[in-house]
Order: C-alpha cells, then structure tokens, then sequence
C-alpha cells in the first residue's frame, strides 16, 4: 500500500471525532457505571460507536466526491489519495465490524447501530441532497444517540437517565445550521438547499437560537432527575449560560462576524459537557 493511500484512507476515517462518536459513548457509560467499567464491554462501546462514525463519513465521501471536488478538493477522493470503489469498500467493512462489535455487547446496542447506519447512508443518499436543514436536525440526534448507548451498553435497556441528557443535541443542531451560514458561498456553488440558502442569515439564525436555547435549558434535567449530581450541575449550568449569551448577542446582532464568533466559541464550550461526564464517572 502506498503512502498515499494510506494517508487518504486515514483522512477518510476523520480519527479526531473518535472522541465525539466514541469517546462521547464511553463516558456515558463510564458516568453510569461511577467509573467501575469492564474493560471488554468499554472497548466495544468504544470502537463499535467510533468505527460507526467512520464508516458514515466514508460513504459521505463517496456520494459527495462530485460536489467535494469543487468546494472540498482537499478530500481524499478528489484529491486522488483513495477510488471511490475503495471509499465504499472501507464503508462496508466498518459498517460491518461496527454490528459485529455492538451484538458482542447486546441487542439493543446492536439494533441501535443497526438503526444508525440505515440513516447514515440516507443521510449521504437523500437527505442532504433534498434538505439541508432536515440534514441539520438528523446528524444533530445521530450525534445524541451516544448518549442512549452508553447506557444500553451498560444496562441493556434506555431509560429517563439517558433521555435526560439526550436534548444537549439539540445544540448540535444549532451549530451546524451557523456552519451552513458559514459556508453559504461554497454550497451555493453546488446547489445544496441548506437553510441560510432558503431563508437567509438572519432568519437562519434565529433557528440556530431556538435549538441552543433548548439545549441550554434541558442541561439541568440529569440533575432534576437525579441522575447525576453536582458537579455535572455546576459544569453543565456554565456551558447553559455561555449558550444563553452567546444566543442573545446572535439575536441581537446576526452578522457574519458574529455568526463566526459564536459558533467558535460554542463548538469550544461544549468541552464542559465531557468533563461533566469526567467527574460524576471519577469523582
């Protein structure tokens, strides 16, 4: 293998959101277990979520090499690193070990890659293509389903615990629709029907606002439920206030400097959410 494959085959697995995919659904657990984890099923629920995430940005790249070629050149299939052919192979291949390693814990981790995958491919299929906004709101719950299955990785089942925190995706939602006000120039190139493209900046986000505002006031719920305790409080409390200001500034003045700032500083502040999860796992 040369090194040029190898180097686009490691850009095409985008390693770093490991920590987001995986890293997010091993702190879950870790958080429901206070800590006291089996090192066997924390590897599954690790490389199962991580590989699951891979494989939904390898068949991301293969159906949009054509528009990447444009507006993303760098991308391993336009920039000629890896075949498309290749791209679907190493797809399928994590697609498939992500199953194998989630039905080695149980079966609902198994339905719920299962489910994920179905809408993985979907997504790059369908839905981006036909609604940029719906394309937000379906990657934004994706991202939330690592909180369901740390615990279905550590107690087979779903429960209020997990479905508490699940709305902190919603800021997911609203900082991928400041991403697409970002990048308005490069998708009107290839036409894709994102919402700032519908609406506009303004208007777009005031959207944006809606879904921080729903993920900053559901933080406190785990807590409410007692589910975790004070220190996730504290921490989550001061990621609520960072996103309530930073919504009320986006309000008053929508522009795009602001939109930039914002989004930086929100995407930064969500690190309060894994070291929540940090201390009610190790504290």
């Amino acid at each position: 293998m040369s090194k040029s494959i190898l180097v686009g085959i490691l850009k095409l697995l985008r390693l770093p959101y490991w920590l987001m995919t995986g890293g997010l659904s091993l702190l879950m657990l870790a958080a429901f277990k206070g800590g006291n984890l089996n090192v066997s099923v924390a590897l599954l629920t690790f490389f199962s979520m991580a590989l699951l995430g891979s494989a939904g940005f390898a068949i991301n790249d293969f159906f949009d090499r054509e528009t990447d070629a444009i507006i993303k050149p760098r991308r391993p299939i336009p920039a000629g690193e890896i075949s498309p052919n290749l791209a679907v192979g190493i797809s399928f291949v994590l697609f498939t070990v992500a199953l194998i390693l989630s039905y080695f814990i149980n079966w609902l981790c198994f339905a719920v890659v299962l489910i994920d995958a179905v809408l993985l491919i979907l997504y790059s299929l369908y839905v981006k293509k036909k609604s940029g906004f719906f394309a937000n709101v379906l990657v934004g719950c994706l991202t939330g389903t690592a909180f369901l299955y740390g615990e279905a990785s550590g107690f087979g089942g779903i429960s209020i615990a997990s479905m508490s925190i699940y709305p902190v995706c919603f800021g997911t939602i609203g900082g991928n629709i400041l991403r697409d006000i970002l990048s308005m120039d490069g998708d009107s190139k290839v036409g894709y029907p994102t919402l700032p493209r519908s609406v506009g900046l303004k208007m777009s986000a005031r959207v944006a606002v809606l879904f921080f505002l729903i993920c900053a006031f559901s933080t406190p719920l785990p807590y409410i439920y007692h589910v975790f305790g004070e220190g996730y409080l504290i921490c989550m409390l001061i990621l609520s206030l960072l996103i309530i200001g930073s919504s009320a500034i986006l309000l008053k003045t929508p522009s795009l400097d602001n939109v930039r700032r914002i989004e930086r500083l929100i995407t930064m502040s969500m690190i309060l959410l894994p070291i929540a999860l940090l201390i009610e796992a190790f504290l």
